[in-house]
């Protein structure tokens, strides 16, 4: 298999989030066929979904020589060991990845969906995404991140200080 880029969404709203989302970089930067080239500044973020504590939100890019299937086992099983419980819709969660892009692939699959169906209307995703791959650029709709993130309202994210 060929190695393709792919972009990675994280966000954490329970325990300690910003260890939680170091951590989880750390494990899949060492997963067999996981290439880590690009992490994001993480940022705070106003939830989306029922009322719940803010989030910290980042973003990275891997090189990776697997499958977008075998690559959403991977995050899954990731989402698991940092103990993901999935009980409501966009509720509060110790971990959440989401594959963003998947090199320039389009992909509909039964339970994947790339690029992401909602990344191009979160600020959440596309400013953390914009600050590590500003020009990548959407097959969908051919616009860069740079410019998708322009079309959205940021209000409600702040750029943690790095630790």
């Amino acid at each position: 298999m060929s190695v393709s880029s792919v972009a990675i969404a994280l966000g954490s709203n329970l325990g300690n989030s910003t260890m939680i989302l170091n951590q989880a970089i750390d494990l899949l930067s060492v997963t067999p066929g996981l290439y880590l080239t690009a992490v994001s500044p993480w940022y705070k973020t106003a939830p989306v979904g029922p009322p719940q504590p803010d989030y910290v939100n980042g973003c990275a890019i891997f090189d990776v020589d697997q499958s977008p299937a075998d690559l959403l086992q991977v995050l899954l099983s990731t989402e698991q060991h940092f103990g993901r419980i999935r009980r409501v819709r966009w509720g509060p969660r110790s971990l959440d990845l989401d594959l963003l892009f998947y090199g320039d692939r389009i992909l509909q699959l039964p339970n994947l969906t790339v690029p992401h169906p909602r990344m191009r209307d979160r600020a959440f995703v596309l400013a953390p995404l914009a600050h590590i791959a500003p020009h990548w650029r959407d097959p969908v709709t051919q616009t860069t991140v740079a410019e998708l993130l322009a079309q959205v309202d940021c209000s409600g994210i702040t750029r943690l200080a790095p630790v």
